[in-house]
Formats: C-alpha cells, structure tokens, sequence
C-alpha cells in the first residue's frame, strides 16, 4: 500500500463528492427515468487513473448517497446492489484508460474519441447492469399489469443508461477535444 499515491486517493474522493454533487441536479423525467450527471467525473477519473482508483471512486459515490440520503431502499439487499455494487463497477471504464491515455498522448484524436465512447459504454453498462438486476428483482413488483418484471427493468434502467451513456461520451469526447490533460496523469500512479 505504500506505493498509492496519496494524491490519487485525495483526487478519487473530491470525484466522488463532485458526482454525488451532479447525482443531486434533477435529471429525472417520470418516475423511473433519470441521466446519471455523476458518470461524467467518475469514467473522466477512470481513464485517467484506471480500473482500481475508479472502482474505489465509484464505490465511494455510492456511500455518499447514503449519507446524503439520496437513496431509494426497498430492502438490504436491494439498497446494497444498486449503490454499493452498481456504483463501484462504473469504475470498470477504467479498463480502457491505458489505450485512451496512449491515443491522446500520440495525437490519434479518432481513436481517443472511440476509445473515450467504449470507456463511457463499459462503465454505464457495468453499472446499470447492477440496476437492471435490483429492478428485476425488487422493483419488478411495481410494473405495470400485464408487463413482465423483466420488460419493466429493462426499460426503466435501460432508456436511463442509454441516456446517462450518451451524455457522458458526448461531454468526455469534447473534454477530450479543449482538455486533452484531464485524462492523463500528472504523475506515475501504481493503480494502473
């Protein structure tokens, strides 16, 4: 452990306080509907610092929304997969941080941008994976007559992830374009 960056660390937690900060800004349309503003900072972080740093982030991201009460809790289990578990793999954009980083710092802007998209698509997708699975199992009771549990979550959670996704590669891929910076390190980490 002496080998993490303590700066790393400062950094994943100022991340998870400014995506808690987004989480708060409403987004949501209808009950079920919402773009997670917060992905923005935590895929940015991912890239920048990789895999671990951004599943500790994430993790961290979910935490707040119990201590902000930002949380809708059906039962233990429910409320520990969709913040705990869902949250901490949003980390998981992070496996693409090394062939972003190497894409920009080489001046190949097509590639950082497809790159930058499959991170935002990994990241949402391990996410709201989590999500779909809570709202299957938990939240399917309150689909409507007629609709299958599974219909159900995969509707709400996936026109919420597809939104999320979208937002987010659009907002990193013009970061990427004015800030190219912001997804490098500033120094040799040890989580890569």
């Amino acid at each position: 452990m002496e080998n993490i960056s303590l700066r790393v660390w400062i950094e994943g937690t100022i991340v998870a306080a400014t995506a808690i900060v987004l989480s708060m800004i409403p987004t949501n349309i209808g009950t079920g509907f919402t773009i997670s503003l917060g992905m923005i900072p935590l895929v940015l972080y991912s890239l920048r610092r990789g895999t671990i740093a951004g599943l500790t982030a994430g993790f961290l991201w979910g935490i707040l929304h119990y201590l902000t009460g930002n949380v809708a809790i059906l039962s233990l289990v429910q409320g520990f997969i969709e913040y705990f578990i869902a949250f901490t793999f949003a980390g998981m954009a992070g496996l693409l941080a090394k062939p972003v980083q190497a894409t920009i710092k080489n001046s190949k802007q097509i590639k950082a941008v497809y790159y930058i998209v499959l991170a935002a698509i990994v990241g949402t997708i391990a996410r709201f994976f989590w999500h779909f699975v809570a709202g299957y199992y938990f939240w399917g009771s309150y689909a409507p007559e007629g609709m299958s549990p599974v219909w159900y979550s995969f509707i709400a959670n996936g026109s919420s992830a597809f939104a999320t996704m979208t937002v987010t590669a659009m907002v990193l891929v013009l970061l990427s374009k004015t800030s190219p910076d912001l997804f490098l390190p500033t120094e040799k980490s040890k989580l890569n």
